[in-house]
């Protein structure tokens, strides 16, 4: 099979490649036994882990229900509560919490289709993305997504541990839709969602999404 890699790492792949080279060469010439024969297979595993991370998998969501929310990506589910979202609704909303180890496809998708109406970056702290003020108090990027309906669902990428770049396609007019790439977490990572109370939530905690695939909820539309 064709391994696709994200547009976000091509660039790091190939700089990572010429280092990669540049080293085994001097190992080459210098320790031509042992120690080049130790840089070339951890260089190997190197370029793996790059590749694994940052692969792109083609993904199409087949639903026809516009108030269905999709998970925006893969990861296991570390939150699903009713809490107090102050950062731009002002009220009580459900938050469903994704977290992304450094062995999760790293791209986001749409969860919804609509306009986007609002985005928003927040400088901040790299602690670990599974610790719930993480969404708080580390760096992070959101986007307020509005659908045909007049719902609204907010989508916020948070950076962990490792993660010091958020990108973000989202800007204020688009129209989005599902199968579309909302973004992409360098190196380990969490998405939130924040839906309205009365949508009817299908994940539990500790479930593992795909991303562009799992339901996440049904809005009330």
């Amino acid at each position: 099979m064709k391994i696709k890699i994200h547009k976000e790492g091509k660039i790091l792949l190939l700089s990572t490649m010429f280092t990669l080279f540049a080293i085994n060469l001097f190992f080459y010439f210098r320790f031509p036994h042992f120690p080049f024969m130790v840089t070339t297979i951890l260089s190997a595993l190197v370029l793996l882990f790059f590749v694994y991370f940052f692969r792109n998998p083609s993904r199409v969501a087949e639903i026809d229900d516009p108030s269905m929310v999709i998970a925006p990506s893969d990861g296991e589910i570390v939150v699903v509560e009713i809490t107090d979202e102050n950062e731009f609704f002002g009220d009580k909303r459900i938050q469903v919490s994704i977290f992304m180890s450094v062995f999760n496809v790293h791209a986001q998708w749409y969860p919804i289709a609509g306009k986007i109406i609002k985005t928003w970056r927040n400088s901040g702290r790299h602690m670990m993305a599974f610790l719930p003020k993480s969404s708080h108090e580390n760096e992070r990027a959101a986007t307020v997504i509005e659908t045909p309906a007049k719902s609204q669902v907010f989508v916020r990428q948070v950076a962990g541990a490792l993660a010091r770049r958020i990108v973000t396609y989202a800007h204020v007019g688009k129209i989005c839709t599902v199968n579309e790439q909302l973004g992409f977490i360098k190196f380990g990572s969490r998405v939130d969602l924040y839906l309205p109370l009365d949508a009817e939530v299908y994940v539990t905690v500790g479930e593992k999404t795909v991303g562009n695939e799992t339901i996440i909820a049904r809005l009330n539309e």
